[in-house]
C-alpha cells in the first residue's frame, strides 16, 4: 500500500522531534547554521546505520541516486562531502548523547514488563565495556598503546530488553573500574560485573547506596571464612560461605561481610567464585545472574556487526561521538519501533529490511513483518495446454 511516506519519514516520525528540538535549543546547536542543521545530520547519520554507509562519499553517492526521493525523507538537500564533514566536526555531540538518553528511557519503559529467564522482581543491570581500536596518527586525542588508538564504549545494560541504560565514551587508557566513580547507582537493582571490576572501596559505595552486585572473585583475594551454609553439591554449589576481607586497606575499604558462593560449572567443568552483598538470594540464582552478564557481550557483538561503529566518518573527537551517539540512537529506535508495532522480527531482520527498503513507499508493518504464512490462489485461467487435446 503506498502511503505517500518512505520508509525512512516513517521510522522517523517515532523521534520525539519537539523534545529534540527543545535538545538543539539549550545547546545552541543551530545557532549560524546556513545548511544541515542537527536534526538534518541525525536524519544523515540514521540513514547511514540503516543503509550500512560506510563514508562521506557513499552516502552522497547513495542520496544522488535517490535524489527524487529525499524530500519526502524529511532531507531537503543533497549535502557535499565538505559540508557533511564540517557538520561532524561542528555539531555538539552532547546533543545526540541526549537524544539517544531520551529514546533509551522511552524504550525501558516500552520493555520493562518483559520476562526474563530469573524471576526477580528487581532491575538487572550488566556492566562491560567494549574497545574500537583507530589509528593513531588519525585520532590523536584517543591514545591507548604506543602505536595504536582506541574509545572504549562503557555501557550499563539493562537485561530486561538489552536496552543500554548508561553509556561513557571514554579513551582507550581509561581503565574499566574507574566507570564505577560515575555510574548512577540505582536502590534496590543488582549490578552484574566481572572481575576486573573488582574495588572493595568502590563496591562498598554500591553497597551504601543500597544496591547489590555479583562479581567474580580474584584469585589473589586474601579473605577468612566466617560461616558456611549447608548446600546441594549435586546442583552445582560448592559452597556458600560468609566471608571478611583480610588486610589492613582492603578491609578499610569494605568493612562489612561479604557473601562468597563457588559454583561448577556443569557445561564447562571450571569453579567459578562469586561475590555478592546480597544474602537473601539461593546461591544458584547468583550463579544464574552472572551467566546472563554474558548478555552485554552479545550486545557489544550485535552493534559491531551491525552498526556502523568501526568506520568512521571524521577523525576528532566530536565527529566519533557524534557517530557513536547516533548510532545507539538508532539502535534504540529500532528497538521502539519493533515495540511499538508489536513485531515478532528480531532487530537484525528489521535492519536487514530496511537497508535494502528504505526508499520504498509502503507501510512500514507490513514491510517490517513479512507473512511467510501466504498462500496464493489456484490458476483458475480457462485457456487449454499447448498439449490439451
Amino acid at each position: 500500500m503506498n502511503l505517500g511516506k518512505t520508509l525512512f519519514s516513517q521510522i522517523m516520525e517515532y523521534i520525539p522531534w519537539k523534545t529534540f528540538g527543545r535538545i538543539i535549543d539549550r545547546y545552541q546547536g543551530d545557532a549560524g547554521v546556513r545548511t544541515l542543521n542537527c536534526a538534518d545530520v541525525f536524519r544523515l547519520m540514521a540513514f547511514s546505520q540503516l543503509t550500512w554507509r560506510e563514508s562521506l562519499r557513499d552516502i552522497e553517492a547513495c542520496l544522488t541516486a535517490h535524489h527524487n526521493k529525499l524530500f519526502h525523507m524529511g532531507i531537503r538537500n543533497i549535502p557535499a562531502r565538505s559540508t557533511l564533514a564540517d557538520a561532524l566536526n561542528k555539531r555538539d555531540w552532547r546533543i545526540y548523547h541526549e537524544l539517544a538518553m531520551r529514546l533509551i528511557s522511552r524504550a525501558r519503559t516500552l520493555y520493562e514488563k518483559d520476562k526474563m529467564d530469573i524471576e526477580l522482581d528487581a532491575t538487572i543491570y550488566a556492566l562491560d565495556s567494549t574497545t574500537i581500536d583507530l589509528c593513531l596518527n588519525l585520532f590523536d586525542w584517543a591514545p591507548f598503546r604506543t602505536t595504536k588508538a582506541a574509545v572504549k564504549m562503557h555501557t550499563l545494560l539493562d537485561l530486561r530488553g538489552a536496552i543500554p541504560a548508561f553509556i561513557h565514551i571514554s579513551d582507550g587508557k581509561m581503565h574499566d573500574v574507574k566507570i564505577l566513580d560515575v555510574l548512577p547507582i540505582e536502590a534496590n537493582a543488582f549490578y552484574v560485573m566481572d572481575r576486573g571490576y573488582v574495588d572493595f572501596a568502590r563496591l562498598y559505595k554500591i553497597h551504601q547506596a543500597g544496591a547489590f552486585f555479583v562479581t567474580r572473585s580474584k584469585k589473589n583475594m586474601n579473605a577468612r571464612r566466617l560461616y558456611s551454609t549447608k548446600t546441594d553439591r549435586s546442583t552445582g554449589i560448592i559452597c556458600d560461605q560468609v566471608i571478611a576481607i583480610n588486610g589492613v586497606y582492603a578491609s578499610k575499604d569494605y568493612p562489612e561481610y561479604l557473601r562468597k558462593v563457588r559454583f561448577k560449572d556443569p557445561e564447562t567443568g571450571k569453579n567459578l567464585v562469586f561475590l555478592t552483598n546480597n544474602t537473601t538470594l539461593p546461591p544458584l540464582v547468583i550463579a544464574a545472574l552472572y551467566k546472563n552478564r554474558w548478555q552485554v557481550e552479545l550486545f557489544f557483538k550485535w552493534i559491531k556487526q551491525h552498526l556502523r561503529i568501526k568506520r568512521f566518518l571524521g577523525t576528532s573527537e566530536n565527529a566519533v561521538k557524534t557517530q557513536i551517539w547516533s548510532a545507539v540512537a538508532t539502535y534504540v529506535l529500532i528497538a521502539i519501533v519493533k515495540k511499538e508495532l508489536k513485531l515478532k522480527t528480531s532487530l537484525y531482520t528489521i535492519l536487514q529490511i530496511l537497508s535494502v527498503s528504505i526508499f520504498e513507499k509502503t507501510g512500514i508493518f507490513c514491510a517490517l513483518q513479512p507473512n511467510d504464512n501466504r498462500t496464493f490462489p489456484e490458476d483458475t485461467c480457462n485457456q487449454l495446454s499447448l498439449f490439451d487435446f
